[in-house]
């Protein structure tokens, strides 16, 4: 059955933005594949970055850990949101890591699981998931793989990032943990002070560019691409369209593609958004409409119904010409794309 939606994984940039982050972090870089790889499928990312030496996965639920399946021998999985009442028969199953962010789950862990080793989540200033630093005494006992703080600013140059790391530094030293492990993708770009003995990224893994010292660094790794329609003409003075906010000023030459909000292109691309086809550049003209864009296609009379016409999708643009955020966009991207 064909799809009228693609969405291609590209494989060499997603390990080469893991290679990059790495080298820059100057430690152990794992990878954040929770929400399915962030949208592109926590399977086939895995396999990717695993393949090219990648061994630390984080995901948020241990539903995410059953459907990511075995990982390669000598990787490691974590589960972001640790062990609560209802999960913990699936987590003693389970050969993935709870990250324990509460004294109730550190409890919890204690009293079933012994002295399996668990990961713990210290909360130096977010205030979401983790557990006080003056209640980081009553972690005694536990066999500790990785201790973790979470950084709250570090997208931005905000006092809070370095607030953190000194929290992090005090409790790290008073902690027994295997490793210790602060930053996500912003906070590789603060520099070698907050990488610890592990780095947690997520976005910027996928092609997002959390902070300006990556731009430059960080390749495209979604690339979409979507289907024509129809080729029409929309006559001077008519107008394309829900709202009738877009109204052709000549005769104009329009493509209308299978893509819309529901698969996550986003309304907030109307008036921003384009697509590309055989190196032409395809404005999109009017609203967008659940399943369906115009694009003026002036510039590409050669197209045709069938065609395939890729989707502007570089995130930093793609964020600037819609108003989302770059996770939003890419976790956004909905289920009737053909992965591949």
């Amino acid at each position: 059955m064909n799809r009228p939606l693609r969405l291609r994984l590209d494989r060499a940039a997603l390990v080469a933005n893991w290679r990059w982050l790495q080298a820059t972090a100057g430690t152990a870089a794992g990878a954040a594949v929770k929400a399915d790889g962030y949208g592109l499928g926590a399977r086939e990312v895995t396999a990717a970055l695993a393949q090219a030496g990648c061994r630390d996965f984080l995901v948020s639920t241990w539903d995410e850990a059953e459907r990511l399946g075995d990982l390669r021998a000598g990787a490691s999985l974590s589960v972001l949101h640790g062990v609560c009442r209802d999960d913990l028969n699936e987590a003693l199953r389970s050969r993935a890591r709870p990250v324990l962010c509460s004294l109730e789950q550190v409890s919890r862990w204690r009293g079933a699981a012994g002295r399996r080793p668990c990961d713990v989540m210290i909360d130096t200033g977010m205030n979401r998931l983790g557990v006080r630093p003056e209640e980081s005494p009553l972690l005694e006992g536990l066999v500790i793989d990785t201790l973790m703080s979470h950084l709250a600013c570090a997208d931005e140059d905000h006092p809070l990032n370095a607030i953190q790391l000194e929290r992090f530094r005090a409790v790290a030293a008073a902690v027994p943990a295997k490793r210790a492990s602060l930053a996500n993708s912003a906070g590789i770009c603060l520099g070698r002070d907050y990488a610890f003995d592990l780095v947690r990224p997520g976005l910027a893994l996928y092609g997002g560019v959390p902070r300006a010292e990556a731009k430059g660094h960080i390749r495209q790794v979604a690339h979409l691409e979507a289907q024509v329609i129809q080729r029409r003409v929309a006559k001077s003075g008519e107008s394309v369209g829900y709202g009738a906010t877009f109204v052709a000023e000549r005769d104009t030459q329009i493509a209308v593609l299978n893509i819309g909000y529901a698969d996550g292109y986003w309304r907030g691309f109307a008036g921003g958004g384009s697509a590309t086809f055989e190196g032409a550049r395809l404005p999109l003209v009017g609203r967008v409409s659940m399943d369906l864009i115009a694009v003026d296609c002036s510039a590409a009379p050669q197209v045709r119904e069938g065609d395939w016409v890729g989707i502007d999708f570089d995130l930093p643009a793609a964020a600037a010409a819609s108003g989302m955020s770059q996770y939003e966009l890419l976790t956004g991207l909905g289920g009737r794309f053909e992965r591949c």
